[in-house]
């Protein structure tokens, strides 16, 4: 870290932006493999890519790496244990956790928000972290349940939104055909 900036400071201060929480999967020769990752988001709707920035060190990371493939599952409100489970390194994160695998065989979570198929388009230097650009294949169908999100150490649910509810201003903005025109 520069001269003056402490990483425990620097946790804080970046704490106190809201993420929603992904499970970052794969399989190879050896099993399902998964992390639970907050570095995540969707980046470009033509063509349909995101990225997601994975340790650089990470076991999973380079097995991910190795089969060009990855799963995106989005957590939904309770999944603090799933996690949990995949947030810290172990041998068989998966142990009681249901799963499917997608058509190209990434194992896609029970019970999430909703999931999407990648492989890795390109991947960039982050310091300690990587850049992964993937490009999405195939997408899950949504679930009407809340996301799981972190806020400021600690795992929150979103406030319900009524079915009937307006979409915000955004929302509208995001559907008109120029949307480009305010981004």
């Amino acid at each position: 870290m520069p001269a003056g900036l402490d990483s425990r400071e620097f946790r804080r201060v970046f704490g106190h932006f809201a993420t929603g929480v992904t499970i970052i999967t794969t399989a190879d020769e050896r099993g399902p493999a998964g992390f639970a990752c907050q570095a995540f988001a969707p980046l470009s709707l033509d063509p349909p890519l995101v990225l997601f920035c994975p340790q650089a060190g990470s076991q999973t990371w380079q097995r991910i790496r190795r089969t060009g493939m990855f799963g995106v599952n989005v957590l939904a409100e309770g999944h603090d244990e799933v996690s949990r489970a995949f947030g810290t390194s172990g041998p068989d994160k998966f142990a009681g956790v249901d799963w499917i695998s997608s058509p190209a065989g990434v194992p896609l979570l029970a019970g999430v928000l909703t999931w999407a198929e990648c492989r890795v388009e390109a991947v960039h230097p982050g310091g300690d972290h990587a850049i992964v650009v993937g490009r999405v294949l195939t997408l899950g169908e949504c679930r009407g349940a809340g996301p799981l999100l972190f806020f400021k150490g600690r795992y929150h649910a979103a406030a319900p939104v009524p079915a009937a509810a307006e979409p915000e201003v955004v929302d509208t903005l995001l559907a008109w055909p120029r949307h480009t025109d305010w981004i």
